[in-house]
């Protein structure tokens, strides 16, 4: 993921700022600039992946970046941001291709989707999320919800199972409940641990039992999650494994 660039445009310095810091906490690269005219004249266009711009700002607007880059040929994916959501800019932006229209203030996740729809199929693919948990309820549930994200899902229902798959090795987080028939997932995290295998682990558990919090935690796991959890307490939980993953392996 690192290997993405996304580059913001908005005269807003503090939006600049924070914007900047929430998309390198996806795991991406970031450039910002203050103007559609400073993005022009960067070099860093054509390394650019995703587009992030807002649509009001002195000087050339967000439609007209827009414009100006498809008449040069540059059909780069652009996500609109702005304090106005009007319709008819809306409607302008998404029929000249725009990927996504971002009210402000717009949530992580939002804006984690948006730049997930934007990147190349390849990208989104980078990496793999394997779930462990007996429930079969909660495997297809949280499947489909990590596939929303943007990432791939392997799912097993064992820790016996994953441990057998060709997938270990791709897996570059792991999520696992605590207590499951057989090997529970802190057995699994101290067998991973005795394989050298260094998968990041989130646990879930409908038990949030203080001695296995303080085990699994202590083990190295990123994090620890009651049942039920938000969206945005997972999607938070993975992005903190991946940058752990990345970190490791560079």
């Amino acid at each position: 993921m690192k290997t993405n660039l996304i580059s913001i445009v908005d005269d807003d310095d503090s939006i600049r700022r924070t914007t900047k810091l929430l998309i390198e906490s996806f795991g991406f690269r970031a450039a910002v600039f203050e103007s559609g005219e400073d993005f022009l004249e960067s070099e860093l266009v054509r390394d650019t992946s995703c587009l992030l711009v807002d649509i009001r700002m002195p000087g050339m607007n967000g439609l007209e970046l827009q414009s100006h880059l498809a008449a040069k040929g540059c059909f780069l994916p652009i996500i609109f941001i702005t304090v106005y959501d009007d319709k008819e800019l809306r409607g302008r932006a998404m029929q000249a291709g725009a990927v996504a229209f971002l009210g402000k203030p717009f949530d992580d996740e939002e804006l984690f989707r948006a730049i997930s729809m934007a990147l190349p199929s390849e990208s989104k693919a980078t990496n793999l999320v394997s779930v462990v948990d007996d429930d079969s309820s909660v495997r297809s549930s949280i499947k489909l919800l990590i596939e929303s994200f943007g990432f791939q899902t392997a799912i097993f229902e064992s820790a016996e199972s994953f441990l057998k798959a060709e997938h270990l090795h791709q897996a570059s987080c792991l999520i696992t409940d605590v207590q499951m028939p057989g090997m529970n997932g802190l057995k699994l995290q101290s067998c991973l641990a005795a394989a050298n295998r260094a998968i990041p682990i989130i646990f879930i558990t409908a038990y949030d039992d203080k001695e296995s919090r303080r085990q699994a935690m202590q083990s190295g796991a990123v994090a620890f999650l009651s049942k039920p959890f938000t969206d945005e307490q997972l999607l938070q939980a993975i992005r903190t494994a991946i940058a752990q993953r990345s970190d490791n392996t560079t």
